[in-house]
Parts: structure tokens; C-alpha cells; sequence
């Protein structure tokens, strides 16, 4: 097939199990993702929530790196408004420096969490100073590009590998494809938390009319080995949408973090709905064809896969049949 498949991961800690649990799935997910043939594998970055264990998604890229040997890993995303863009860099810069030409820095407009979670992570910050989401990823930009390596007392941020990470900017509006494009970064549509498909129509037109590089979707996708079982995990999984009278919008995975962001947010809500399901879920096969017809479509190079399933047996069991079903189809075409 000639479009690519990778993994989005968030650790996620199912009843009765540990944070350990969890991380230590995560790392098997990704070496048997490398052997399966993924191209990427990312880690998400989630904050005080007890069913994650995803908060830092540098300190696992390097765990992940020491102990694969082909496979892309990265974040999907870092959350960029908690931190200063340097720091970013150095972190990135470090990552590609212990693995050269597999590191992906993925960075997310959003909170990756509750307003209390965010006011935690950005204690002492000037928001005058940090400037806009723009600025900062131009800043990010800026470091990683290492603009002024002749000036004896210039800022660096050190180490500088010999390759750098790629650059990703994960979002699902028209204004975050023409910031991608502006400073000629990958970009990702999150089609997993709005698969509105008018807006991937418009997305991805603005995308190709800005852009050279590939069109690269983010999708929610669940496999099971009969349509009934993929049907029933998929009933579980919920997406809403809340928009607050202070101008915030945000994507949660329940009605009830809903209601807990605009209390801890301080605002009225506008407007507080579950989002039409945009999930694919069947047998391999099914699935497989679904994707094949986004891809003919749109003409979408590469699609990231979320499998919101706490279960860890079950979500690597969705990821490795849609692997070998996909292996299959390009032996027997």
C-alpha cells in the first residue's frame, strides 16, 4: 500500500493495574510496532489524570530509543504553552543526538489536561512574555534551526546533533496548517478528536495550496476479530466538545471532564456536546479498507493510529491485527 501506518500512544492504566503496568506496555507496544512494520511511534502528553501515564513524553522517547533500533519515535504532542521553547529544543536536541534520524518532535496547541493541571505547569510564567502559541513554535523553530551558530556569544541550544528532529505540529484548524507551512513543518490533522469531515476537506485544501510535504491524519481506530466486538469497544469511547463564554475550546474524552474544565476554568460554557463519532472500527480487513478509501480520497500519505482502549491486551491486539493484515495485503497484491 502506499500510504503509511503509525501508533499514537498514551499509556493508558487499566482497572487493577499500575503506572508500571502501563509504561512497561508501552515500551512493548513500540518494539513489537517496529517489528510489525509501523513507521512512528508517538507518546501523548496527558496531566493529573489518574488513568494516564503519559505527563512527560521526552523522558519515554528515550527510554523507547535505548531499546528499539529502526522504528521513528516521538511526541504527539508536547504540550508547548507549559514550557520555554529552549528547553524544548534542548530536550529534542538531546534525543536526537543519543538516536540520529529517529526523533519526531510533535507539538499540540492544547492544555493536555484540566485548567488546574495548567496553572500548576505554568506557575511563575509571564504570559506577556511567553507570547502567543505563534511566537512560541517560532522560537521553537528558531532553536532548533540554530540561526546564529557565528556569533562567539550567541544562545545555542546545545547539543547540536547532526540530525535534527523533525518538526510536527499536531491541530485540526486552517490557522494551525498555514502556521506548519509558514515555518515548513510536518503537519498532522487530529481527525482523532475532530473528524468533522468538512473540516478535513478544508484542512487538507489549505495544506496542499501552503505546502509541499504529505498529508499526514490522525485517526481513532479500533480492530477486533469479528465486526460485534469491534462495535462494542467502540461504544465505550466518547469525544466532547466544550466551548467556554472566555473564549477556550477544548476536546475531552467524557461529559463529565467536561463540566470539571469550565468549573476549574472559571466560565460559563457556551456550549458543551458529545462530537459525532469519526472512530473506525471492524475487523482488519474492514478497516483496512476504510483507511484505503480515506487514502484514495484525500489522498493522505500516512495516518497516525489511536486505539482508545484501556484494555492492554486488547489494544495491542487491535494494533497487530491491522498490521498483519495490511503485511498480508502487500504480499498477495
Amino acid at each position: 500500500m502506499s500510504w503509511r501506518i503509525s501508533i499514537l500512544d498514551k499509556s493508558p492504566i487499566a482497572e487493577n493495574e499500575t503506572a508500571a503496568d502501563a509504561l512497561a506496555r508501552t515500551l512493548s507496544l513500540a518494539q513489537q510496532a517496529e517489528t510489525l512494520g509501523y513507521h512512528r511511534f508517538w507518546i501523548a502528553e496527558h496531566h493529573n489524570t489518574p488513568q494516564l501515564a503519559s505527563p512527560s513524553p521526552e523522558l519515554l522517547i528515550a527510554w523507547i530509543l535505548g531499546q528499539t533500533k529502526r522504528i521513528r519515535v516521538g511526541s504527539g504532542g508536547v504540550m508547548l504553552q507549559h514550557y520555554s521553547p529552549y528547553k524544548v529544543a534542548e530536550n529534542f536536541n538531546v534525543l536526537a543526538a543519543i538516536a540520529p534520524g529517529r526523533v519526531d518532535l510533535g507539538v499540540g496547541k492544547a492544555p493536555g489536561g484540566l485548567p488546574l493541571s495548567t496553572r500548576a505547569l505554568q506557575q511563575g510564567q509571564n504570559p506577556q512574555q511567553k507570547g502567543s502559541f505563534a511566537d512560541q513554535l517560532t522560537q521553537l523553530d528558531g532553536w532548533l534551526r540554530n540561526e546564529n551558530p557565528s556569533q562567539d556569544d550567541a544562545v545555542r541550544a546545545t547539543p547540536l546533533p547532526q540530525v535534527p528532529a523533525q518538526g510536527f505540529l499536531l491541530g485540526a484548524s486552517t490557522e494551525s496548517a498555514l502556521l506548519a507551512a509558514k515555518l515548513d513543518w510536518h503537519f498532522v490533522f487530529a481527525a482523532h478528536l475532530n473528524g468533522d469531515p468538512d473540516l478535513l476537506r478544508d484542512v487538507i485544501a489549505t495544506w496542499r495550496a501552503n505546502s509541499a510535504r504529505e498529508v499526514i491524519v490522525a485517526v481513532q481506530v479500533i480492530v477486533a476479530s469479528s465486526q460485534a466486538q469491534a462495535d462494542a469497544l467502540a461504544q465505550k469511547v466518547e469525544v466532547w466538545g466544550v466551548e467556554l463564554a472566555n473564549g477556550q475550546r477544548v476536546t475531552v474524552a467524557s461529559e463529565e471532564q467536561a463540566y470539571a474544565f469550565a468549573r476549574q476554568a472559571g466560565s460559563e460554557p457556551v456550549r458543551i456536546a458529545r462530537r459525532a463519532q469519526s472512530l473506525l472500527a471492524g475487523t482488519a480487513e474492514s478497516v483496512l479498507a476504510q483507511l484505503n478509501a480515506l487514502h484514495q480520497q484525500w489522498g493522505i500519505d500516512e495516518f497516525i493510529i489511536d486505539t482508545p482502549v484501556a484494555d492492554g491486551a486488547t489494544r495491542i491486539q487491535s494494533l497487530r491485527l491491522l498490521a498483519q493484515a495490511r503485511l498480508n495485503k502487500e504480499v498477495t497484491a
